[in-house]
């Protein structure tokens, strides 16, 4: 999408939903405090590089030549799930909803730069995100199956633990 004179006060999640109608994006706080609103900056210079950004306070004059990915754009129930939605689906991560978007992106942008992350790196992926229904024991149980720990370690797969998946792409 090309936006000619763009104001330059809108933030990314003004643009997503009212210009593009692409609500996937929730407005929690619109201060960068709870993550509802990730979405997936990229950049693509020599090397690709994939960041969760809050997109409550990412100007939209700032991403000038990015790409931008919104949980709309890696899967949905109309087209075929991704599998971080699966995932944390089957582990049931997710309750009331409002934050779920913003935890897949989340894991989506940590997943395109390491496939196989260390569980610390998960950890610290969330640190932005907020959940206040379900807690983060079955949004972590879901997510953790992408781990280099479950990689190494999963010797009997099961359809309530899939092994990780390598092919990431959308």
């Amino acid at each position: 999408v090309v936006e000619k004179n763009p104001d330059p006060e809108m933030t990314l999640l003004f643009y997503l939903r009212r210009k593009l109608g692409l609500t996937g994006t929730k407005l929690g706080c619109a201060e960068g405090g709870c993550g509802a609103c990730t979405v997936m900056i990229s950049r693509f210079n020599l090397d690709s590089h994939h960041l969760a950004v809050n997109a409550c306070l990412a100007p939209l004059c700032s991403l000038h030549l990015a790409a931008v990915t919104t949980v709309e754009g890696i899967g949905s129930t109309a087209r075929k799930l991704h599998p971080v939605q699966e995932r944390i689906s089957h582990a049931h991560g997710s309750q009331c909803g409002f934050c779920t978007p913003g935890l897949v992106m989340s894991m989506y942008a940590l997943l395109r730069n390491n496939p196989t992350p260390h569980m610390e790196q998960l950890h610290q992926a969330f640190q932005g995100n907020l959940c206040r229904c379900t807690g983060y024991r079955p949004i972590l149980e879901g997510f953790k199956t992408f781990t280099l720990v479950n990689y190494t370690l999963n010797l009997h797969p099961s359809p309530t633990n899939p092994p990780p998946l390598h092919l990431l792409t959308p």
